[in-house]
């Protein structure tokens, strides 16, 4: 059994506030995040443990974006988004 039998993927664009390491400047930055969420009923294949898994699955996203340009003029440097967090249970 494969994530895509449990889940729906749609791409969001979330917004957020990042400095840039180089030039310092705060700016707001759209940051792409794949959004799986889990399907209304299971799959007919499924056997017992895959069963139990559908069952304790839930709704997540994963961050699609590891880096960043910098949106002033003058420095336009690619950053990496500062730690912030790759998945997150919704």
């Amino acid at each position: 059994m494969h994530e895509r039998d449990i889940f729906d993927e749609r791409q969001e664009v979330k917004t957020a506030s990042y400095s840039c390491p180089n030039c310092r400047e705060r700016h707001d930055y759209d940051v792409r995040w794949m959004k799986r969420t889990k399907k209304k009923n299971a799959p007919g294949r499924l056997n017992e443990h895959d069963r139990a898994r559908f069952e304790k699955s839930r709704d997540y996203m994963v961050r699609i974006d590891d880096q960043l340009m910098c949106k002033n003029i003058r420095c336009r440097r690619r950053f990496e988004i500062p730690s912030s967090q790759s998945v997150v249970f919704i």
